[in-house]
């Protein structure tokens, strides 16, 4: 296993005991990069507007459209390690 995918296994671990917790903004941001880092570009229609929560992960995930796995990864890592 690549260094990359162990640390992004253990950032999606420290994820669940972070200190306190970040704020809606932040977490739309480390739900799209798992969800870039794990199965790729965004598909699918776009929620309606009665599905608010449902919209804006979609609309965080499609903001990471094109994005890599690894670069992914690399930035979910970076932010959890920034909210340690």
């Amino acid at each position: 296993m690549s260094s990359l995918k162990a640390a992004f296994e253990k950032a999606v671990a420290d994820s669940k005991n972070l200190p306190e917790k970040p704020d809606n903004m932040t977490l739309l941001k480390i739900y799209s990069l798992y969800k870039q880092a794990t199965e790729g570009d965004v598909e699918g229609k776009r929620p309606g507007f009665t599905d608010m929560v449902g919209r804006a992960k979609y609309d965080a995930w499609a903001a990471v459209k094109g994005q890599s796995a690894d670069e992914a990864m690399q930035a979910y890592v970076d932010l959890i390690e920034s909210l340690k």
